[in-house]
């Protein structure tokens, strides 16, 4: 059963890892396990890679704060741009601990005698490896290599300095292939299989490819082959669709709130489970007033098309239209991913308006919620798709765009499924780059060239498609694009002081003062201008209005630096630029 997994997973870490520290190259395992008692059996390979997937991020939908999609009250280092050289290995993510314990594995794991366990779950380790290597590269760039674990008295090794990044994005590329070549090939939907591994190689390769491509690096055209290739054979598979049930106004919306993850589209999610105490909490994150008020950005809700695939940028003054006829007929994912007029909650049956206490830009989140018994603190236990086919489709258009070959047909079997699903009308190359969104042209500066329209269009169809599931960091590092995070946030257009019916019944429901506001009525939220709401001269929320010197330097900022502890300890590390 696929519960059990966390249960071995937990057997395994006391079992063997609980005296590995994460930060030491050069620790030796400590266990009563040794190699002569293990390693025997495919039930000891499937318990020690059970541990791998500790590396699995448990919380997707926070991987997007800190960027220009999810605005909290409090804004972090990146979005301050005020990012400082840590000082210690744990607090930078420059730690090995992982890599140790996947390069332990391949070294012992031929000691089995059953050729298909040792097939697919070295494998499942090579796959691991690209998972961790990739991480390191996307945060630091060179890193060193390490295909075997460290012997403690070999100061070579611990002491080598970074390899280049051509070398590591090579050897992660090889890893996938093994992978892809050797791991089962069923559909499971909390452990990865060769489809994941394939999901992943065209993760890898868009990413690696327009990395190097926006900043004129050789190579790019070689990982975007990759990437578009292993997406058509996952797509060519007819292993995974795109989840409808032929809703279109709740399809989006119930694939993510579904309690177990859709097996149709999910190719490996992170599954939680209230029997085992093993929940997050996106209710409690998106609802509580207390917890970062999260929120959608004006320049996201702008992006969304009209839901006959018109421009809603194309209107005049369409930053200040007022929130009820600001939603209306958009495309639907909209109302699926933040309170729009008629929300109700799942398990409800009353109309809700977005709650203006608990989102910092009048935008509230409603993505991966659930029902109203899973909003205190820790108790949601919605699974979370870590590789689904609509990323797939998505890393496949792109890889296409960017490499000049996409053609309509392509748009047909990968972005337009997704339009598809709710009742979205197509994405058309010819329309696309004829007319190139001027609003997506002023976000994306770097894109030019004859598929400069589609390009866009498929960002944003990314950016909407996947919106909380934790890719928008990467995806801006990639493009060049970090200006983005450091922009002057918006949120919802009010004219002034007054009243405001925010569900379109007639009813108030904000009402924003100055002076004092009088007698409060029930059900009526009182927003003090200036104190409780601040108010830009267009009249947009301005969610930060303390911070005004925001900065992100082009020449650092798309690196982490290395800790300085590590550079101290190892004399060939050299920083990264401007660090």
């Amino acid at each position: 059963m696929q519960r059990n997994i966390y249960i071995t997973i937990i057997g395994l870490c006391l079992i063997l890892l609980g005296g590995c520290s994460q930060d030491e190259l050069d620790l030796t395992p400590q266990s009563e396990v040794t190699t002569e008692n293990f390693f025997q059996k495919a039930s000891d390979l499937q318990l020690y890679t059970n541990s791998f997937y500790l590396m699995i991020p448990e919380r997707i939908y926070r991987e997007d704060d800190e960027t220009d999609n999810v605005i909290l009250n409090s804004a972090g280092e990146r979005v301050r741009g005020d990012r400082i050289v840590p000082t210690d290995a744990s607090g930078a993510g420059w730690t090995w601990g992982e890599l140790r314990k996947i390069n332990y594995f391949l070294e012992n794991y031929q000691k089995c005698q059953d050729e298909a366990a040792k097939k697919h779950y070295s494998g499942v380790a090579r796959f691991f490896r690209a998972y961790f290597y990739f991480d390191k590269v996307k945060r630091f760039g060179d890193v060193p290599w390490y295909s075997t674990t460290v012997d403690p008295t070999d100061e070579a090794a611990l002491n080598k300095p970074r390899d280049s990044r051509q070398l590591v994005m090579d050897s992660v590329m090889a890893d996938l292939d093994y992978a892809i070549e050797n791991m089962n090939t069923g559909t499971e939907l909390f452990r990865v299989t060769k489809w994941t591994a394939l999901a992943l190689k065209s993760r890898v390769g868009v990413y690696e490819g327009t990395f190097r491509k926006y900043r004129g690096l050789e190579g790019g055209e070689t990982f975007l082959t990759a990437a578009s290739e292993a997406a058509d054979e996952l797509i060519a598979s007819g292993a995974y669709t795109v989840y409808t049930s032929g809703n279109p106004a709740e399809d989006y919306r119930n694939f993510f709130s579904s309690h177990d993850a859709i097996g149709a589209e999910v190719i490996m999610g992170r599954q939680f489970l209230t029997e085992h105490a093993v929940d997050h909490n996106v209710n409690y994150f998106t609802i509580t007033s207390s917890y970062g008020m999260p929120g959608m950005p004006k320049d996201l809700v702008n992006s969304y098309l009209m839901q006959d695939g018109s421009r809603f940028t194309d209107q005049p003054n369409y930053n200040q239209i007022q929130f009820v006829e600001e939603v209306q007929n958009r495309d639907p994912r909209l109302s699926q991913t933040i309170r729009t007029p008629g929300y109700t909650r799942i398990g409800e049956t009353f109309v809700m308006p977005p709650d203006l206490g608990a989102t910092i830009t009048g935008y509230q989140l409603t993505k991966f919620v659930t029902e109203p018994a899973f909003d205190s603190n820790d108790e949601s236990i919605t699974d979370m798709p870590i590789f689904r086919y609509g990323e797939v489709l998505l890393n496949y258009a792109e890889a296409k765009a960017e490499l000049g070959t996409l053609t309509q047909d392509d748009l047909d079997r990968s972005v337009n499924l997704l339009r598809a699903r709710v009742a979205m009308p197509g994405m058309s190359l010819e329309a696309a780059n004829a007319n190139p969104d001027p609003y997506l042209k002023a976000q994306y500066v770097n894109v030019a060239g004859g598929n400069q329209g589609v390009i866009l269009e498929i960002r944003r169809e990314r950016r909407i498609e996947l919106f909380m599931e934790g890719y928008r960091w990467d995806d801006l590092m990639r493009w060049k694009e970090g200006q983005k995070v450091v922009q002057d946030f918006r949120g919802m257009y009010f004219p002034g002081e007054g009243e405001y019916d925010l569900e379109g019944d007639g009813d108030t429901d904000v009402i924003i003062f100055s002076g004092e506001a009088g007698e409060k009525q029930n059900g009526i939220l009182y927003l003090k201008l200036g104190e409780d709401v601040v108010l830009d001269e267009n009249g947009l929320i301005n969610p930060h209005p303390s911070i005004t010197d925001r900065e992100f330097d082009e020449n650092k900022d798309y690196l982490y630096p290395l800790p300085r502890t590590e550079i101290l300890l190892n004399p060939n590390l050299e920083q990264n630029p401007g660090w």
